[in-house]
């Protein structure tokens, strides 16, 4: 497996007026969702970015060594995953995933 390559899964919010702060402090860099994900020597990181024309609107880019990296973790913390998605359900309007993506530069 080429340890360089790195797998990016994307995600779209909107975020709600009110839960801004809370959500950008949860899903940051040093958030909670990243904090969930450091578990795995896989984990490569999360970047947080808010939309500048679109109020309320932010991606969320996971970077992963592998596919396989990701949806191992993602399986031996189904739990975890799952509880942290809903707490921050209440924040946001919509959640949708944009796609899982494998960087094709070494």
């Amino acid at each position: 497996m080429n340890t360089h390559l790195h797998y990016l899964v994307i995600w779209e919010f909107q975020v709600k007026p009110e839960a801004k702060l809370a959500f950008e402090q949860a899903y940051g860099p040093e958030g909670d969702w990243a904090r969930l994900f450091s578990q795995s020597s896989d984990y490569r990181g999360t970047q947080l970015l808010r939309d500048s024309n679109r109020s309320g609107r932010y991606l969320t880019l996971d970077r992963w060594t592998s596919r396989e990296a990701f949806h191992q973790f993602k399986q031996a913390h189904q739990a975890d995953y799952d509880a942290f998605d809903q707490r921050c359900e209440a924040m946001t309007d919509n959640e949708s995933l944009i796609g899982e993506f494998e960087s094709l530069s070494a």
